[in-house]
């Protein structure tokens, strides 16, 4: 499926995921070449389900199932059944990674958890994702990715001062954790090079989300600093935020050594040695009336004009842009970010590429979002399924 010689070329992934995090680790693996085998459920009456575990949320030929499930191939199987738990053991002796994320007890209930596949398959990477992790007090507990937000202090370090904590405008948790997860299949690939041996990857929304708090975190650890809201300003100087320009909105981030030649951008000199404003300190605590003087200058210019100013004296300034003139950027066009599939049902469709390129192997967006069940006869077969097998399998409605 994949081109030749790409990274991963040769690895194949059983895909057991829904939502977003789980899939979005495949999704990984998948452009750098794995062979990603897409277990889905079997319905009744026939159908099948969409695959995110929310149908009208995320239709299966919606923009989102599309990015999630590109490059992998689809096949329907009851693992409530014991034959279909039965196939998936066999697919499990021969495949190097099997990413799920059900809740904890799920796995156990069924008999496709990693001590009973490890036994099948000493080789196997099983990589788990879940809301709060595999034990403890919360382990039972759905787990999403707004819960989690609020639950690790995101929320309360983002959206405006007085106005109440903020989710985020993005499901980055569900994202982050599934980004872990798939360098945590990478590493353990990486480790089974020497010892032979596959092994546990865990990760969990809670842990991704605390992760994120990164220096916000690590203030409150090393110093006992319980951040707080600050809106589009930064906790630690000023001025760093958004301004006004005359058709839109600007960021502008000088650092604190740059305040002298900030002053004389903005065509206020004096300002240099006022001791309202004269260290950074000074400035932050005085953020309101040198965001007065900096927004005053910037509602004067088209922001365009003001980022050109602005970055041509080495102070960083862009645009604060919508999605699609994001999109339209054309740096962001170099970049090459915005790929295309051809699907067959859907035609040529745009789509999210990696963030990252390697040079002599880069990623490929191979194929769209499969069918449901639209490899199964193929993926058994390879897996050394006999006609007769595959014949029964479905007149019994395992797949």
């Amino acid at each position: 499926m994949n081109a030749a010689k790409q990274p991963f070329e040769g690895i194949t992934v059983l895909d057991l995921t829904r939502a977003r995090a789980g899939p979005t680790c495949v999704r990984q693996l998948g452009d750098w070449g794995c062979n990603v085998i897409k277990v889905e459920e079997v319905a009744s009456k026939g159908e099948t389900k969409d695959g995110m575990g929310q149908r009208d949320f995320s239709p299966r030929f919606g923009p989102d199932f599309q990015n999630l499930h590109r490059n992998k191939r689809s096949l329907t199987l009851d693992l409530k059944s014991p034959e279909g738990v039965a196939v998936l053991h066999r697919l499990a002796t021969k495949a190097d990674v099997l990413v799920e994320n059900y809740r904890p007890d799920v796995k156990h209930r069924l008999g496709i958890d990693y001590e009973t596949l490890k036994k099948l398959n000493p080789r196997l990477i099983y990589a788990s994702i879940s809301g709060y992790g595999e034990d403890g007090p919360y382990k039972e507990r759905p787990g999403v990715d707004p819960i989690v937000q609020g639950m690790a202090g995101i929320m309360s370090v983002t959206g405006e001062p007085g106005r109440g904590p903020m989710r985020a405008g993005i499901a980055f948790i569900d994202t982050t954790a599934g980004l872990f997860a798939a360098m945590g299949v990478m590493t353990a690939l990486y480790e089974r090079e020497k010892s032979g041996l596959g092994q546990w990857v865990q990760t969990s929304l809670l842990q991704a989300a605390v992760f994120m708090l990164d220096f916000q975190g690590a203030r409150y650890l090393m110093k006992g600093e319980v951040a707080g809201q600050e809106g589009n300003n930064h906790p630690a100087s000023a001025p760093i935020g958004m301004f006004s320009a005359k058709d839109g909105y600007i960021i502008v981030s000088p650092l604190p050594t740059m305040w002298g030649k900030f002053c004389e951008i903005i065509e206020r000199k004096e300002l240099i040695d006022d001791p309202r404003f004269v260290t950074n300190k000074a400035r932050v605590e005085n953020r309101a009336a040198v965001n007065a003087v900096v927004d005053e200058y910037c509602r004067r210019f088209e922001r365009e004009d003001l980022i050109r100013r602005f970055n041509a004296a080495g102070i960083p300034s862009g645009p604060v842009n919508s999605i699609d003139q994001t999109f339209a950027d054309p740096q962001v066009k170099h970049l090459g970010i915005a790929q295309t599939v051809e699907s067959p049902r859907l035609g040529k469709i745009g789509l999210l590429g990696q963030p990252y390129t390697l040079e002599r192997t880069p990623s490929t967006m191979a194929s769209a979002a499969p069918e449901a069940g639209e490899h199964s006869d193929a993926i058994l077969a390879e897996f050394g399924f006999a006609p007769a097998e595959i014949a029964h399998l479905k007149a019994d409605k395992v797949i």
